[in-house]
């Protein structure tokens, strides 16, 4: 959700060097042009003291601060940056020469990125994020598919079963074998996707499915992700990271909202769908759902199904008697 703000300065300072440091950076962002430098992200303040050292060491002339944290800021003032922009909440305003006013109304993550250009005069070209995906990285993706023995172009839907916030942004595994079965009904596989943290999940969709699915859950790395999306022809996710990567190489992606808003955190573009029935108790923004988890259960198998044949790239028939 960063990259239309780096574009964005890539496209008033075509000739200014700039370096970027965050989570996925170097794998997400390993082919985009706005990005000239990508810096490591370690946690801890030794690893902030080095950084700091780094960027004094260059001589950097102007910060744009993401990240509403006061470390964040704290750790720029260190690196002796002479212009630092950023919101000015959570005490932060003494250490920032630009500090913007923190945002009151809901507004997207995009649009609070883009909202920092403010003070540099500058306009976004764009809104939606996009990512690069290279021929070599493509061939990676490919490989893995053959893994489950889905051929190129061949029809399939993804469903990620991660999410790094929380359990309490998951779709039931009943529910998931379900839709996996649903497509499977169609004519379309389906393959769960995910980290090494998601097997339990994808275990609890295998015993309701009664049959081991198709996945690649462990296989995959950050810098194949957008790839390996890329090859899907719709995918289906939770309030994730994948959710906006997939959106971003400009493939459908059907979110799947509960205890977060999607006036936050949908993905954009013009194929993209946010389900969100949203009980009297969401958003609650808690990572462990307190009482039923009513808010994801409320999403129904057809509903998620619908949203997703509707953004297929090729109609599908109807499902098999």
């Amino acid at each position: 959700m960063a990259v239309p703000t780096l574009q964005a300065l890539r496209g008033a300072a075509p000739a200014a060097e700039i370096w970027c440091r965050g989570p996925w950076v170097a794998a997400l962002l390993e082919e985009e042009p706005a990005v000239d430098r990508r810096l490591p992200w370690e946690s801890g303040w030794r690893a902030s003291l080095r950084a700091a050292a780094e960027l004094r060491a260059a001589q950097v002339d102007l910060a744009v601060i993401l990240p509403n944290s006061f470390a964040t800021a704290l750790g720029v003032l260190a690196a002796g940056i002479r212009w630092r922009v950023g919101y000015a909440g959570d005490g932060r305003a003494g250490l920032l020469t630009h500090a913007v006013p923190p945002v009151r109304a809901p507004l997207h993550q995009v649009d609070a990125y883009l909202r920092l250009l403010g003070p540099l005069g500058i306009q976004p070209a764009r809104r939606a994020p996009t990512l690069r995906v290279t021929p070599h990285r493509r061939e990676e993706a490919r490989r893995l598919l053959a893994r489950v023995g889905l051929a190129p172009g061949e029809p399939a839907v993804g469903i990620q079963l991660g999410a790094a916030f929380g359990p309490s942004k998951l779709w039931p595994p009943d529910r998931l074998a379900a839709l996996a079965t649903r497509f499977a009904e169609r004519g379309v596989p389906s393959v769960f996707l995910g980290g090494p943290g998601a097997v339990p999940l994808l275990q609890a969709v295998e015993g309701a499915l009664g049959k081991p699915p198709l996945h690649l859950v462990g296989q995959d790395h950050p810098a194949v992700l957008p790839a390996l999306l890329a090859e899907f022809g719709a995918l289906v996710a939770p309030d994730s990271g994948p959710a906006h990567v997939g959106a971003a190489v400009g493939i459908p992606v059907v979110a799947l909202f509960g205890p977060t808003d999607p006036r936050l955190t949908a993905p954009l573009g013009e194929r993209q769908a946010a389900l969100w029935q949203r009980p009297p108790c969401a958003p609650c923004f808690q990572p462990r759902c307190p009482i039923d988890h009513r808010c994801m259960r409320a999403l129904a198998v057809d509903d998620v199904v619908r949203a997703v044949l509707e953004r297929l790239p090729r109609p599908l028939g109807p499902p098999r008697q």
